[in-house]
C-alpha cells in the first residue's frame, strides 16, 4: 500500500477492494499520516508486516455503529485516546473546557469524550464481544495503575480494569504490536500472551485466589514487586506515594521488576519495559511510507499538523527526569537515535512535497540537544535505577558529545533548496553550557528570533522538588546565548518557560519569580499553570503532599484563590493583575517581610 492513505472508512477499504481487515486502530484524534502522529506510526509498522491495517478516527462513540464500519478486526482493536490524555486535551486546568482541539479539524471541539479510551472499549467490545482489545498511547500508558484523577479529585483504578481490555501496551509500542499481532495471526489466544515486555494485563478471581482468600499478600510471579492495592492507595497517601516511589524505582528495562497490583479480587501485572530500540530500528519506522499529510477527507486544516508538519524527530527519550513530566517514564531515559542518513531521506522528501525554499520548523526530540548522547560504559546503566543521569549532578558516565548533533544540523542547513532549519523542541541548558560552539550555532543559525527554553523557576526549593538546574544555569545560558546572537549580528531574545503554583511553591516563591522577571525584563505571555497530570512525580506530591522518596511533608497551592494570585504574579506587567498582587502581598506579610515585593506594585 505504499505511497497511499490507510483506509478512513468503507470506501477506502472497498477502493482497495479489501473484503476484511486484521486489525482496526481507534483514535481520538484526525487521520494525519505522519509520523509525529502515533496512530500513524503504528499503522504504517503493522502494514509494513503485511497486515491490513484500519484507522477509526474520531468515531461517534455515542452508539457502536462506527466501529462496524470496517467489520470484524480478525485480529484486534488498537485503542488510543490519541497524542494526548482526552481529559488534558479538553480542560484546562482550572477544569474549563478548551475552546480548541487542535488535533481535530478546524480545531472543533467535542469530537471525542471525556476518558476516551475507556469509552471507545465499551463501544469495540459491544460491537464484537470476542475481539482482543489492546490499549495504547499516552492516556493508557499514564494511567495504567491506581492513579489521582485531577478531574474527579479522586484516586481511580488501572484503565485497564475500568476499560475491561485485554491488554495494555504502555511506551513506545512499535516492537511490542508487532510481537503480539503475529502471535495472534499464528493462532494465539489473547489470554495466553503474557511474557511480551512493556505489556499489562489483568488477572481475575480464579486466578488470583488461593487457599486463604484472595491473594493479596502473595504472587506465584519470580522477580516481582507487589505494589500496594488500589484500596490502599486510595484511602492511604503514605501508601499512594510508596506505590509512585516503587513504579519508577522499576522503571529501568535492565533491572525491572514484574509489577502487581490489586484491585479487590483482581490483579493487574506489568511485565518489565523493552529495551531501546537500535538506530536500524529507528529508521526503519521513520522511513515508512508516510504521506506527512491529513487524510484527504478532511476539508479543514488540522492545527497540530499545520505546526508539525515540517518538523523532524531525530530521537527518543530523555535522561533529564522531570518531576512534572512523562516523557521519561513514556519513552525511557535512554535515547535512542536515529542515524543522520535518515533524516537527510526525510528532509528531501519533505523538499519533494513543497516543491520550493524549505524550511525545516524542527529537528530534534523530547529535549533538542541529547541526540546520540548515552552511556560510556552500558553495564553501568544495567545497575542504576536513579531517575535522572543530570539531577542533581551530571553523571560521570554519561558520553557528553555534540559533535553528531552540530554534524546533523550542519548538514541539514546546506542542503540545496533549504531555506531555514529552526530548532524548537526544548533545549536543556545544562547540557548546552558544556558546548559553547554548540549555543553558538544555535543563535547564528537556528533560532527565529525568540530562543524557547524552561528554566520553571528560581526558587531553589522548588526547582530541588521539580529536579531541575539552578536559577545560575539560566541566568549563565541567557548570557551565552545573547553574546552568541550579537556576534552572529542578530537581535535575539530568550523566551523562557516558567509554572506557577508547582509543588512546594509558595507565594513567596512566586513573589520571588515576579521580581526576577521584572528585574530582568522578562514578561510571560503563555500562563503554565501547574497541571497534575497522571502518574508524574509532581501529581503525587500534589495529591499527597509528600515527597514519594522521604515521605517529607511538601506544601502545594490547591484553592482556587492562591493559585490565581501565582498566576497574577507569573504576569506581574498586567494592570488588571495588581488586585490580586495586592491581595497576595498582603497574605505573605504575616508570613514574611514583603518590603523587597513592593515594587511588583509600581
Amino acid at each position: 500500500m505504499a505511497n497511499n492513505f490507510l483506509p478512513l472508512n468503507a470506501q477506502d477499504m472497498k477502493n482497495l477492494g479489501w473484503d476484511y481487515i486484521d486489525i482496526v486502530l481507534v483514535t481520538g484524534d484526525a487521520y494525519v499520516d505522519h509520523p509525529s502522529f502515533a496512530m500513524a506510526v503504528i499503522g504504517r509498522v503493522l502494514e509494513s508486516k503485511g497486515y491490513r491495517v484500519a484507522i477509526l478516527a474520531q468515531p461517534k462513540w455515542k452508539s457502536c455503529s462506527n466501529f462496524k464500519i470496517f467489520g470484524q478486526p480478525r485480529l484486534f482493536f488498537g485503542i488510543s485516546s490519541g497524542n494526548m490524555d482526552s481529559m488534558i486535551n479538553k480542560y484546562t486546568h482550572n477544569r474549563k473546557i478548551r475552546d480548541e482541539d487542535d488535533y481535530s479539524p478546524g480545531g472543533k471541539p467535542g469530537l471525542r469524550p471525556d476518558r476516551a479510551t475507556i469509552v471507545y472499549s465499551q463501544r469495540a467490545k459491544e460491537s464484537y464481544k470476542n475481539t482482543p482489545i489492546i490499549l495504547g498511547g499516552i492516556e493508557a500508558g499514564m494511567r495504567r495503575f491506581a492513579h489521582y484523577d485531577y478531574w474527579s479529585d479522586k484516586v481511580r483504578k488501572s484503565i485497564l480494569l475500568d476499560s475491561k481490555a485485554d491488554m495494555l501496551i504502555y511506551g513506545m509500542g512499535e516492537k511490542t504490536i508487532i510481537k503480539i499481532a503475529k502471535l495472534l495471526s499464528d493462532g494465539a489466544k489473547i489470554r495466553d500472551i503474557r511474557d511480551i515486555r512493556q505489556t499489562m494485563y489483568s488477572l481475575g478471581k480464579s486466578e488470583t485466589k488461593n487457599d486463604q482468600g484472595y491473594a493479596h499478600q502473595t504472587t506465584k510471579f519470580d522477580n516481582s514487586v507487589l505494589l500496594p492495592s488500589f484500596e490502599e492507595v486510595s484511602s492511604d497517601k503514605i501508601k499512594f506515594s510508596k506505590a509512585t516511589r516503587i513504579i519508577y524505582e522499576e522503571s529501568n528495562p535492565y533491572n525491572a521488576k514484574t509489577l502487581i497490583q490489586f484491585t479487590e479480587n483482581q490483579a493487574i501485572v506489568q511485565n518489565p519495559p523493552d529495551f531501546p530500540i537500535s538506530t536500524k530500528e529507528m529508521d526503519f519506522i521513520y522511513d515508512l511510507p508516510y504521506q506527512r499529510l491529513p487524510h484527504p477527507s478532511y476539508s479543514e486544516k488540522i492545527p497540530a499538523y499545520e505546526m508539525i508538519k515540517n518538523s523532524i524527530v531525530s530521537h527518543r527519550g530523555c535522561f533529564g527526569g522531570c518531576s512534572f513530566c512523562s516523557l521519561t517514564l513514556h519513552q525511557g531515559r535512554i535515547i535512542q537515535s536515529r542515524s543522520q542518513k535518515s533524516i537527510e531521506k526525510e528532509i528531501l522528501n519533505i523538499i519533494a512535497s513543497n516543491k520550493k525554499e524549505t524550511v525545516i520548523s524542527d529537528i530534534g526530540g523530547p529535549t533538542a540537544n541529547m541526540y546520540k548522547i548515552n552511556a560510556k560504559d552500558i553495564k553501568l546503566c544495567k545497575l542504576c535505577k536513579k531517575l535522572s543521569c543530570i539531577y542533581p549532578v551530571i553523571c560521570q558516565n554519561l558520553n557528553i558529545d555534540f559533535a553528531p548533533l552540530l554534524k546533523l544540523l550542519k548538514t541539514a542547513r546546506e542542503i540545496p533548496k533549504i531555506k531555514k532549519v529552526f530548532v524548537a523542541s526544548g533545549i536543556r541548558m545544562d547540557l548546552a553550557l558544556l558546548c559553547e560552539k554548540y549555543i553558538n550555532e544555535i543563535a547564528k543559525f537556528h533560532t527565529s528570533g525568540h530562543l524557547k527554553t524552561a528554566p520553571e523557576h528560581i526558587s531553589g526549593k522548588v526547582l530541588e522538588i521539580m529536579k531541575k538546574p539552578s536559577k545560575e544555569g539560566f541566568i549563565n545560558f541567557a548570557e551565552k546565548f545573547k553574546k552568541a546572537s550579537l556576534a552572529a549580528g542578530k537581535e535575539q531574545y530568550i523566551l523562557p518557560y516558567f509554572i506557577s503554583s508547582h509543588p512546594g511553591c509558595a507565594l513567596e516563591d512566586m513573589a520571588q519569580l515576579a521580581i526576577f522577571l521584572k528585574e530582568n525584563n522578562y514578561r510571560p505571555r503563555q500562563i503554565n499553570d501547574f497541571l497534575p497530570a497522571p502518574m508524574e512525580l509532581s501529581t503525587s506530591i500534589y495529591y499527597t503532599g509528600l515527597d514519594p522518596f522521604t515521605l517529607e511533608p511538601i506544601f502545594t497551592a490547591k484553592g482556587d484563590g492562591e493559585r490565581k494570585m501565582q498566576r497574577a504574579l507569573l504576569q506581574y506587567f498586567k494592570p488588571e493583575n495588581k488586585k490580586l498582587i495586592l491581595k497576595a502581598l498582603q497574605k505573605m506579610k504575616f508570613r514574611k517581610p514583603i518590603s523587597r515585593y513592593l515594587k511588583l506594585l509600581r
